[in-house]
């Protein structure tokens, strides 16, 4: 099998491009039979073109965080790659959900590397009358979305749980709910003001927060957690509750699977998917692809190791 390891140079506020020459030399001092090769694309597009030379089911190793994955998902999907990840992002929540964000990044490329595959669901969205986009992890609607837009241009200096928790604290400035009629499956979940619409597909987002505990990667359903109208005050306390997973008990928070959904505005709604921002939307159709993506990951037994 070909292998490819993809660096995002742009990935942890750019320190990612810094694995390039430790990760040259540490798989020379290997003597593989076949050395993989490693590409650090200067662009999106590149990048894409870098996956697309690559035959039908090469490998390839992604190193970067959540928003690296999700904007290689299509060229990911469309060759049948299989896919590791070597955790180097703000967020790291699919690494969580693949049993990696504790390793090292010597320890993650060696296991991408020899590591076993198997099937994880996918989402697909599509917004008003555009293009399609796939998340992983997370898609983020309402305040969620405008939240991880301020981590994105947050400080440099902040990683991880930290930088979600300021923007959370500075969207709270602004705070807005937003109309929404939501349906999943087919039915009825919500018709009226709402703080967020999220689809979870992994259990946490925004850098490790426990938003749906039991939420499973490969069982083939998405996982869609709604708090309806929430003020400033309101949302604040919830905080604690969200950091501690403890949140689904709350009157105003639901949470239910499901395989396709709908939600429409009669306003422009923020959207991000893995914490990519994807603009606005009036009309957001939501569905999951099960097993779709073939990936390196742990199973439980091996987490514990």
């Amino acid at each position: 099998m070909q292998t490819l390891i993809l660096i995002n140079p742009h990935a942890a506020g750019g320190s990612t491009r810094r694995l390039l020459q430790p990760m040259d030399a540490w798989l020379t001092s290997l003597h593989l039979p076949m050395k993989p090769e490693i590409v650090m694309p200067a662009s999106l597009q590149e990048a894409h073109r870098d996956i697309a030379q690559r035959a039908t089911r090469s490998k390839i190793v992604v190193v970067g965080g959540d928003g690296t994955l999700n904007q290689m998902l299509p060229s990911l999907i469309n060759g049948k790659h299989v896919v590791g990840l070597v955790p180097s992002g703000s967020g790291n929540d699919c690494a969580r959900a693949w049993g990696l964000h504790k390793l090292s990044w010597q320890d993650a490329l060696a296991f991408a590397l020899s590591g076993v595959s198997s099937p994880v669901d996918v989402g697909r969205i599509a917004l008003d009358l555009g293009k399609s986009h796939y998340f992983h992890s997370s898609l983020a609607i309402g305040f969620d979305a405008s939240v991880g837009n301020r981590a994105l241009a947050g400080p440099s200096f902040l990683r991880g749980l930290p930088r979600y928790l300021l923007a959370t604290l500075r969207e709270l400035q602004n705070l807005r709910n937003w109309p929404l009629c939501i349906q999943a499956d087919g039915h009825l979940m919500h018709d009226g003001l709402c703080l967020l619409a999220s689809s979870l597909n992994t259990s946490s987002y925004g850098a490790g927060m426990p938003a749906v505990p039991h939420a499973l990667i490969d069982d083939g359903q998405l996982n869609l957690l709604v708090a309806s109208h929430f003020n400033r005050l309101q949302t604040l306390l919830m905080l604690p509750r969200l950091l501690t997973g403890t949140h689904l008990s709350h009157a105003r928070i639901s949470c239910r699977s499901f395989q396709s959904a709908s939600l429409t505005s009669s306003v422009n709604v923020p959207v991000a998917a893995d914490g990519e921002p994807l603009g606005e939307a009036r009309s957001i159709q939501v569905q999951v692809m099960p097993q779709t993506l073939q990936v390196v990951k742990k199973s439980k037994q091996l987490e514990g190791a």
